[in-house]
């Protein structure tokens, strides 16, 4: 059965009327009847009882114009639906984090996001830099809000934010007073910083900033998320520095102080690959600062 034979009797049914549904359909009343007489035909049954001078339903096409309202319906909704998909305000968006673009980038991005395509879902994964740019390049994400460097030739970025370094301290130890803290008055200390593994490009320019200042840093122990290294700060297992925003955290447990040397900020990104043709991803570009 096609369906726009289908939808030919609905509308014939609908308007009780062959003249009225032919203008509604855009087509001469010759032609629709012979679309409802080619409905009958594929059926094996009348649809409509010719012997009276009104248009009316026989009992087989009353049982058949439920079905055959709900098919023209559901399909006129599912050609909206893959209309809207092609235009990215359907669909999945997958987008991949650091994690400390959870506390500013991550929420704002996305919220200004599902204000504007409210019915396209999120998929958020957490993932380091590095993973983000291996799943970019195998579209395991449309999306990732990481710390640049980005230099794979087929991926692009736009920079969202530049962000300080700052010192974690513990809520009780005498540098949480002072309203700025100097990298040198933390040799000496112990540190938790994030695992080398997890981030080289972050670890290491973090002990390159101590060795400038002079010492190289007692790192007692690493994490690779932002909010473990601050719970271990408050458990008094050692100082760190973080790239802000940062997690918020009761001042008795950890306070977060800004350095006084003058230090690169730190790039927050959105990258994308350029081989990437997904509607939605245009959509978030759209909505994306540049």
């Amino acid at each position: 059965m096609e369906l726009r034979l289908a939808r030919a009797f609905v509308v014939t049914a609908d308007e009780g009327h062959v003249g009225r549904a032919a203008a509604r359909l855009h087509v001469t009343q010759p032609t629709l009847s012979r679309q409802v007489a080619a409905l009958e035909k594929a059926l094996g049954v009348p649809l409509f009882d010719r012997t009276r001078r009104q248009l009316a339903l026989t009992p087989a096409g009353e049982v058949f114009l439920a079905g055959a309202r709900d098919l023209v319906r559901r399909a006129d909704e599912l050609a909206d639906a893959a209309r809207r998909a092609h235009r990215g305000e359907l669909g999945v968006l997958r987008v991949g984090f650091v994690q400390s673009a959870t506390f500013d980038a991550l929420p704002r991005l996305l919220s200004r996001f599902r204000e504007a395509w409210p019915s396209v879902r999120v998929a958020v994964m957490a993932m380091t830099t590095l993973r983000q740019l291996t799943a970019l390049a195998d579209d395991r994400i449309d999306a990732g809000l990481l710390r640049p460097p980005v230099d794979a030739p087929d991926l692009r970025s736009r920079t969202l934010s530049h962000d300080e370094l700052y010192a974690a301290l513990p809520g009780t130890h005498p540098l949480a007073r002072r309203r700025r803290v100097s990298l040198a008055d933390l040799a000496g200390e112990r540190f938790v910083l994030y695992s080398r593994q997890s981030g080289p490009s972050v670890h290491d320019t973090i002990v390159g900033h101590c060795r400038a200042a002079g010492f190289s840093p007692d790192i007692v122990q690493e994490a690779e998320d932002v909010q473990t290294i601050a719970a271990l700060v408050a458990a008094n297992l050692g100082v760190s520095l973080l790239i802000s925003p940062t997690p918020h955290t009761d001042e008795k447990a950890v306070v977060y102080r800004p350095l006084v040397e003058d230090l690169p900020r730190w790039e927050m990104a959105l990258a994308w690959s350029a081989q990437n043709k997904s509607p939605v991803l245009a959509r978030l570009l759209e909505i994306t600062p540049r």
